[in-house]
């Protein structure tokens, strides 16, 4: 007899694809559900934090991240940061991403965010309650091909049907 785990939901859910064992997205510098510390944010250095991959879905071709506030106010949130064409071998990327459109170590491919600026643009939240900071990693099936300057909107056109696993890590931000 075949026993499903007990977090086979949740599986499905982080990874898209059943029978799969949960990847995740982690940071050295918050966890999940805490706050972002301010050097990540513009009232601080406004550099990326770090980031570590684990477990990535086998048949990885190309990852790509995106950081976004859904509670911005304004209609569809905001873009922080859109990056694509990564190996799937990294393990992570390091604190301080460099905001050129490519970056050679590690090798990657960074979108246009929505200040309208290449590169990481930290938490910057109006005075209220905290918003909800989302970095969402992608494992697609095979390479994009996408020049530089991508907004997330066109991201997620372009790997509608090739993501094979998802995981998140959410942190929090306010003043």
């Amino acid at each position: 007899m075949n026993e499903v785990p007990e977090n086979a939901a949740a599986e499905k859910e982080l990874t898209g694809v059943e029978g799969t064992r949960p990847w995740t997205l982690t940071s050295p510098a918050f966890e999940s559900g805490d706050t972002i510390p301010a050097k990540y944010t513009e009232d601080g250095e406004d550099v990326s934090p770090p980031l570590t991959f684990a477990d990535l879905p086998p048949d990885t071709a190309e990852l790509a991240l995106i950081c976004h506030d859904p509670d911005a106010p304004r209609e569809g949130g905001w873009t922080h940061w859109v990056v694509y064409g990564m190996d799937p071998s990294l393990q992570g990327l390091p604190e301080a991403i460099p905001s050129d459109e490519r970056v050679e170590e590690p090798a990657l491919i960074q979108g246009e965010n929505s200040w309208g600026e290449t590169g990481y643009g930290g938490p910057a939240p109006p005075p209220g309650k905290p918003h909800r900071y989302q970095f969402t990693l992608y494992a697609l099936s095979e390479r994009l091909n996408l020049d530089p300057g991508v907004t997330k909107d066109e991201l997620e056109a372009a790997v509608e049907g090739r993501i094979i696993g998802q995981a998140m890590l959410e942190g929090l931000y306010g003043r």
